[in-house]
C-alpha cells in the first residue's frame, strides 16, 4: 500500500487480520482523507467493519467514507481471486469487463478525481490486494488519475 504521492493518490487497504482501531489508525497515519468501500455488501462478521460502524469510526478520525456497491465483485466471480495464477487472471478480466461502463465507470472517475487532490483508500476484505478485485479498481483509477491531475492543476 503505497501512495502515488505524499498528499494525493490512491492506495488499497484490506481489513483482514486487523481490528477496527488499528485499521483506522493506519489510515489516519497514512494521511487518507477518504475511504471508498468496494465491497458489494458493506457488511462484515468482523466487529467494526460493517458500513455504519466503520463510517462512524472513520468520521471520528476525520476520514470520509463512501460505499461503492457498483464496484463490488459478484459472488460468482470471487473464487477466481483465490485460485491459481490463471484463475486470478481470468477473474480480473471478467471483473474489469463488468466495471468498464455505466455507474461503475462513473464511480471510478469520481475516485480518480478525488485522488487528484487528496489521498483516497480503496477498501475490501483481503489483505493481499493481488487476490482481490480492488487490485483492478486501483489499476483503473491509477490509469485515469493523470487526466484528473491535469484537470485540477
Amino acid at each position: 500500500m503505497t501512495a502515488e504521492s505524499g498528499s494525493h493518490g490512491v492506495i488499497g487497504f484490506g481489513y483482514e487480520g486487523t481490528d477496527q482501531a488499528a485499521f483506522v489508525t493506519s489510515l489516519a497515519r497514512s494521511g487518507v482523507g477518504l475511504l471508498v468501500d468496494v465491497r458489494l455488501n458493506a457488511i462484515s462478521r468482523k466487529q467494526g467493519f460493517s458500513k455504519r460502524g466503520l463510517a462512524q469510526a472513520l468520521a471520528d478520525s476525520g476520514i470520509g467514507y463512501e460505499h461503492a456497491p457498483e464496484l463490488g465483485n459478484p459472488s460468482w466471480n470471487r473464487a477466481g481471486f483465490s485460485g491459481s495464477d490463471a484463475e486470478v487472471t481470468s477473474a480480473r478480466i471478467t471483473y474489469r469487463q463488468l466495471i468498464r461502463s455505466g455507474k461503475a465507470s462513473a464511480r471510478i472517475d469520481e475516485i480518480a478525481k478525488a485522488a487528484a487532490t487528496g489521498l483516497v483508500a480503496v477498501l475490501c476484505v483481503e489483505s493481499d490486494e493481488r487476490h482481490c478485485h480492488r487490485y483492478v479498481v486501483l489499476s483503473e483509477v491509477r490509469g485515469r488519475l493523470p487526466h484528473f491531475v491535469r484537470a485540477v492543476s
